[in-house]
């Protein structure tokens, strides 16, 4: 099958970006919850077709965040493995490592497990030791503060 690369990048973009507006829109209606939960795995579809390993990441801890802030600690969990899984097989550290263990701090925090929730909450303050840009480093830390 002949992948148009332009077109799988433009739409794995669009959709990721589509997925961060229905995240900071408050309220949102069931609707909006479902399509919200759609574009971002559209978006990590479009990715795998033609994405980097880091790409995958990505796509794995917002479709794992999309499942946080809705409450389903099960899909969460999961999406967040994956992207810890992803950066460990390809050697991808620095901020997507730091995100990786947010993303099951978080999780853990939906299921109300503290213990789970304390482990990653600590990995992930010891990734950002290793997090090179300040704007990133902060970009974590503030996330890391919400949980």
């Amino acid at each position: 099958m002949n992948e148009d690369v332009a077109l799988h990048e433009k739409l794995g973009i669009e959709l990721f970006n589509y997925t961060w507006e229905l995240l900071d829109k408050s309220p949102r209606t069931h609707q909006e919850e479902d399509t919200m939960i759609h574009a971002a795995h559209a978006s990590r579809f479009h990715w795998g077709k033609v994405g980097t390993a880091v790409n995958l990441a990505r796509g794995e801890w917002q479709i794992s965040r999309v499942y946080a802030v809705l409450g389903r600690a099960e899909a969460a969990r999961f999406h967040a493995q994956r992207c810890l899984e992803l950066c460990q097989e390809n050697g991808i550290g620095d901020f997507d490592l730091a995100f990786a263990y947010e993303a099951l701090a978080r999780a853990a925090a939906v299921a109300g497990n503290t213990v789970e929730r304390a482990k990653y909450l600590a990995l992930a303050q010891e990734a950002t030791l290793h997090i090179a840009d300040k704007a990133d480093l902060d970009v974590v830390v503030h996330d890391l503060e919400t949980i």
